[in-house]
């Protein structure tokens, strides 16, 4: 308890000074028979004359339960700068997903990028920077977005929906206080005036109704409507990419000119399933690879460019549909029945003949060769595991290293890359191997790749490795009688990604709404109209109009012009009075200012509230009950003081700002 309260029960307050000799040290004259100052550093500082306090004694700041800080997590959460801050995380975190290869996307091009970066890859794989989309950092803070969504926009849809239901506030006491308002005289009766305006105010889309002796109108509510339109969109889209993931499929498959494929998992090359795809649900339909057309620019800074890149194909939907023609390019993909066939890529396959000891053919196939780089440069394996016998009629296994280029340059001209991407000057070039391939030890292996550790070299005449350069109908002969193999010409492949993922069709639907959502929360302003008439005391109807934009809009001057101008058609001007002579100055009495503002901005009768405050916070007033003002605050006046302003004086945007 504070000494003020221990000297009696009376209850009154000690008078500032003895406040100040407390706060000082001192309770009385100093040795010289004079009082101490009071306002001696900080101490005079806290000279007041306001009531003390009494607070408890408090050791900080009291702790917050379990409770609160959940309610306090939960408005962080749901508050429009978190939703920013999350939305703005989550685009960057799609950044690494477009940068690095994706395991989800193409398995050999990570494999790739690991192989050059030895040192980045077991910090890359740490940060699931290959499977980006499927990472538990990006799935956190997608939930988390999600659920700031939903938190944000139930309530707001909940006070929109009680907006709708309302009806617009009634007139405030002094409409000179709005930012724009125009007012004249007319000879019509006030009943009609009010009813010209609420038909005025209704053919332009107002909400309008009659309070009191005021017309109140408002407009603009698309601009929330809009507002909710993008957040709901936005969880629409959400929920679809989601969806999209958890019922997708995915598979790639490598197709040479002539064969075919069917939507089963075992013809797939690589295929994958959303945790919550169901296998059995494959869309049943196959298709055939007739042709692949490339065509490149010859000359010019973009030679080698693709100008045609197709794919024509012959597809059946189900077990037996007929046989349709379909083409299928880049970012064309073909749909069956819901699932999409992408173009992602093209090759060559050589087709080469091997033939044993005895001039038998042991293998006739198109082999695949993965391109190296933008001309086609090509490398890869070829492979014989069964059929072919050496020399002494044993059983074994081939395999050649292959190098092939469209377009060879020359012997002599450099190494051998191709120097364009069309079929001018195919070369295939062969290096020999016989013994175990390791295709029977069970492990995996990679079909582009040659595994010689348990081979032997075939020996040119200078015991070296034996190779050869090929043009089509070349053959390169094994030594001893082994064998050859012949290079017989080029067939032309195609890497499909056939993909099955529901939503999209939701995804874009939630787009186009979010952008139109946004739009409307943009540039449709909301503003309230008032119009007033009442009878003045010379019997000549006073016609009040005033504006109030619930946002910065620069329009409302102007409208509200065109409102009057329409209104006056049938509440004409009256005839203006004879002018009075001016009042002598009374000694003393105050300047009639403009009306009032504070902080900059326009007083409005709306109890003291902010023009610009957010329109979700409107509360409906009594249109019949005025308003408190401060007893004190001169009465407001428009720009041309006292007298009402004729629509010619006032121009048609309105009044003063």
């Amino acid at each position: 308890m504070s000494k003020a309260n221990s000297t009696g029960s009376t209850g009154t307050r000690r008078p500032a000074d003895t406040d100040a000799d407390e706060a000082t040290g001192s309770s009385g004259p100093g040795p010289d028979g004079s009082a101490q100052d009071s306002a001696h550093g900080a101490a005079g500082e806290r000279l007041s004359t306001a009531p003390r306090e009494d607070r408890p004694e408090t050791g900080g700041v009291p702790a917050m339960g379990a409770v609160a800080w959940v309610r306090w997590f939960w408005r962080q959460l749901t508050s429009m700068r978190v939703a920013l801050i999350l939305l703005f995380l989550l685009s960057l975190g799609a950044i690494p997903g477009s940068l690095i290869p994706q395991n989800s996307v193409d398995e050999m091009k990570v494999e790739a990028f690991k192989d050059r970066h030895t040192t980045l890859t077991p910090l890359y794989e740490k940060l699931q920077l290959f499977d980006v989309y499927s990472s538990v950092w990006f799935s956190a803070i997608y939930i988390l977005l999600f659920v700031s969504l939903i938190g944000c926009i139930v309530p707001r849809t909940g006070q929109f929906v009680g907006q709708l239901r309302s009806r617009p506030p009634g007139a405030p006491k002094r409409l000179t206080r709005l930012p724009a308002y125009t007012t004249w005289r007319t000879e019509a009766e006030p009943d009609e005036v009010r009813a010209a305006a609420l038909k005025v105010l209704r053919k332009r889309r107002f909400r309008a109704h009659e309070a009191g002796d005021a017309v109140a109108a408002e407009k603009g509510y698309l601009r929330e409507a809009g507002n909710l339109v993008f957040h709901i969109a936005l969880i629409v889209m959400l929920v679809a990419f989601a969806c999209g993931q958890l019922f997708k499929s995915e598979g790639g498959k490598l197709i040479v000119e002539g064969d075919g494929f069917a939507n089963t998992q075992t013809q797939y090359d690589n295929i994958k399933y959303g945790s919550l795809y169901d296998p059995d649900s494959l869309a049943p339909f196959s298709f055939v690879l007739k042709d692949f057309v490339g065509t490149y620019e010859k000359s010019g800074p973009q030679r080698g460019t693709p100008r045609t890149f197709e794919a024509r194909v012959t597809y059946a939907e189900g077990a037996d549909g007929p046989d349709r023609d379909g083409v299928i390019k880049v970012n064309e993909p073909l749909v069956v029945d819901g699932t999409k066939v992408y173009l992602i890529a093209h090759g060559y396959a050589p087709v080469v003949t091997v033939r044993d000891g005895s001039g038998k053919v042991v293998s006739r196939s198109a082999v695949p060769l993965l391109p190296i780089d933008n001309n086609i440069t090509s490398s890869g394996a070829i492979k014989v595991m069964d059929g072919y016998k050496d020399k002494n009629g044993e059983k074994t296994q081939l395999g050649f290293k292959a190098f092939f280029v469209p377009t060879f340059a020359g012997h002599g001209k450099g190494q051998m890359f191709s120097q364009f991407p069309a079929l001018d000057f195919p070369v295939l070039a062969l290096s020999a191997y016989h013994g175990s391939l390791g295709v029977d030890s069970g492990l995996a292996q990679n079909v582009y790749q040659l595994d010689t550790s348990k081979m032997k070299e075939f020996k040119d005449e200078k015991g070296e490795l034996l190779k050869k350069m090929l043009m089509p109908g070349e053959k390169l002969d094994l030594p001893d009688g082994g064998g050859s193999i012949t290079y017989e010409g080029t067939e032309e492949w195609a890497s499909f990604q056939i993909s099955q993922q529901p939503g999209n069709g939701w995804a874009l639907g939630g787009s186009v709404a979010a952008i139109a959502g946004l739009a409307g929360s943009l540039f449709i302003q909301r503003r309230r109209v008032w119009v007033r008439a009442v009878r003045g005391a010379d019997g000549v109807t006073v016609v009040e109009m005033a504006g109030l934009g619930r946002s910065e809009s620069a329009r409302l001057p102007e409208e509200l012009g065109e409102l009057s101008g329409a209104l006056v058609a049938t509440a004409p001007v009256a005839p203006a009075a004879p002018e009075e002579p001016d009042a002598p100055d009374t000694p003393g009495a105050p300047d009639t200012p403009d009306a009032p503002h504070t902080d900059g901005k326009p007083i409005t009768p709306d109890a003291g509230q902010d023009p610009d405050q957010d329109p979700d916070q409107d509360q409906e007033q009594d249109p019949d009950q005025d308003q408190e003002q401060d007893p004190d605050a001169p009465e407001a006046t428009n720009e041309a003081g006292s007298r009402p302003v004729h629509p010619a004086e006032a121009p048609a945007e309105g009044a003063e700002k």
